[in-house]
C-alpha cells in the first residue's frame, strides 16, 4: 500500500510529520524535531515479523508475542534512524514516575516501572510503549536534552508531562520556552469513549480543559487526550507553535496503528507501538 494511500489525504506537512520507510518498515517523524537535531519516530504496523495477523510490526508486550520476533522487529524499527543507539524503556504502569537515564549503564537496565524517561546522554534512544494512550516526545533546543511520556488518562490527569518538565528543569536548567514536542498517534476525540469514574476525575484534576469532554450517552463521554496534554504543556509555558500534534487517532486508524480498544477483545491480543527520541549530539 503506498504512503500516499495511507495518509488519508492528511496534511502531514502543516501538522509538522512525514512518512518514512525503509525495508517495509514505515513511521512518522517529526520534522522540526529532526530539523532541530533530534532522532525521533512513531511506529506503525507495518514492516515486521510478528502474527498480528500477519507482518506486524510490534515492539513490546512479550507475553503476546515471542522474544525473538520482538527483538527482530525492534532491530527492524531502529534501522529507520541514522546512527548507532542504545535503545531503553521501561515497565509502564500508568502512574507519574520519571526515570533519569545517565549513562549506557543505566540505558541497559530497562525494568524500572515508570511512564517517563529523559537524557542529555549521547547514543540513547528514550522509548516508550503505546496502543491508545498518548506518546509525547519532548527535546530541549538549548541543553539538547530529550524525554519520552507514556500519558493514559491516569497520567494525564496526575500530571506526567508537566512533572516531566519540572524534571528535566531540575536535572538539565530545561526552560519550557526552549522545548518543542511531538505528540503521536493516540486514542483521541472522535473516538475515545469513557464512563463517569473517568469524567469526575478529568474534570477534577484537569478543571480548564473541559471543553475537550463531548458527552455521548448517559454517563459516558468522548475525550480528547492528544488535547489535555497539549493544554497542560502550553500551561507549563511551552509555546504553542513548538507542539506538534500527529493527526491520526490509534482507534478509527486501526490499520495503520494498533489498538487495544479495537483489538484486545476481538483477538484477545494486541502489539504494541513505540515512540523514541536521542537527545542530540
Amino acid at each position: 500500500m503506498p504512503i500516499e494511500t495511507i495518509t488519508n489525504e492528511t496534511d502531514l506537512e502543516s501538522a509538522g510529520f512525514y512518512w518514512r520507510e525503509r525495508d517495509g518498515v514505515r513511521a512518522l517523524i517529526c520534522g522540526p524535531l529532526e530539523s532541530a537535531g533530534f532522532a525521533n519516530a512513531f511506529s506503525t504496523r507495518f514492516g515486521g515479523v510478528s502474527p498480528m495477523p500477519s507482518g506486524a510490526l510490534n515492539l513490546a508486550g512479550f507475553n503476546e508475542d515471542t522474544a525473538e520476533n520482538i527483538h527482530e522487529n525492534r532491530r527492524r524499527f531502529l534501522n529507520l534512524l541514522n546512527g548507532a543507539w542504545t535503545l531503553t524503556s521501561c515497565w509502564q504502569v500508568h502512574g507519574s514516575a520519571i526515570r533519569l537515564v545517565r549513562n549506557l549503564a543505566d540505558a541497559r537496565n530497562d525494568t524500572e516501572n515508570c511512564d517517563a524517561l529523559t537524557t542529555r546522554t549521547a547514543g540513547i534512544l528514550l522509548g516508550v510503549k503505546t496502543a491508545d494512550c498518548v506518546p509525547l516526545l519532548l527535546a530541549d533546543e538549548r541543553t539538547g536534552a530529550v524525554a519520552a511520556v507514556h500519558a493514559g488518562w491516569r497520567g494525564s490527569v496526575a500530571g506526567i508531562v508537566p512533572q516531566t518538565l519540572a524534571r528535566m528543569n531540575q536535572e538539565y536548567d530545561t526552560c519550557p520556552e526552549d522545548v518543542r514536542v511531538a505528540i503521536g498517534p493516540a486514542a483521541n476525540g472522535c473516538c475515545y469513549e469513557v464512563g463517569t469514574e473517568v469524567i469526575e476525575v478529568f474534570r477534577e484534576r484537569l478543571p480548564g480543559l473541559d471543553r475537550l469532554i463531548r458527552p455521548t450517552r448517559p454517563g459516558h463521554a468522548l475525550i480528547d487526550l492528544q488535547g489535555a496534554n497539549s493544554g497542560l504543556l502550553s500551561a507549563a509555558g511551552v509555546t504553542p507553535e513548538k507542539i506538534h500534534i500527529a493527526p491520526f487517532c490509534t482507534i478509527c486508524r486501526n490499520d495503520l496503528f494498533f489498538s487495544y480498544r479495537r483489538e484486545k477483545v476481538a483477538q484477545g491480543r494486541v502489539g504494541r507501538l513505540m515512540a523514541v527520541v536521542g537527545p542530540r549530539t
